[in-house]
């Protein structure tokens, strides 16, 4: 695995889901919860972009790039929530943060900073993981061939 590729790709997403959640803000869309799915797409893009240069580079094996696109996509994803825990305390702490969408799945009531940002990460922990083994049986051909008679 090539650390620099997915450390790389991996602040790649985080600075995509920056810029697109600042730009929500900007515009005044920050508590729309159906436009903070579309981070999803940054998260495909930076996973497929650390799968693509493996292929490329000549990285094969379904467990090794398995483990790149995992990697790569935990690293957006911690980054991510901490810089919104960062942002959080910036624009006013628990103030700010009653002014955000309940609609996260683990939100609803009212949670704590801590709690919230928690939530978030578990969110992002299971997005990285299904969007990393969606996109393995994309590349799983072109990774690794079993049972293939030549």
């Amino acid at each position: 695995m090539n650390t620099k590729r997915v450390i790389g790709n991996g602040v790649l997403i985080f600075l995509g889901i920056g810029i697109y959640f600042l730009l929500m803000e900007a515009l005044g869309l920050s508590r729309e919860f159906y436009l903070r799915v579309l981070n999803l797409f940054i998260v495909i893009y930076g996973v497929n972009k650390t799968l693509r240069e493996n292929i490329i580079s000549g990285v094969r094996g379904y467990n090794t790039n398995l483990l790149a696109a995992i990697t790569t996509s935990m690293v957006g994803a911690v980054l991510s929530v901490s810089a919104l825990l960062t942002y959080i305390y910036f624009k006013g702490g628990e103030v700010y943060l009653e002014s955000l969408s309940d609609a996260f799945l683990f939100g609803g009531g009212k949670a704590s900073i801590y709690n919230y940002c928690t939530g978030l990460l578990f969110e992002s922990v299971a997005t990285s993981l299904i969007v990393s083994f969606c996109l393995m049986q994309y590349w799983k051909g072109k990774v690794e061939n079993i049972n293939i008679v030549d």
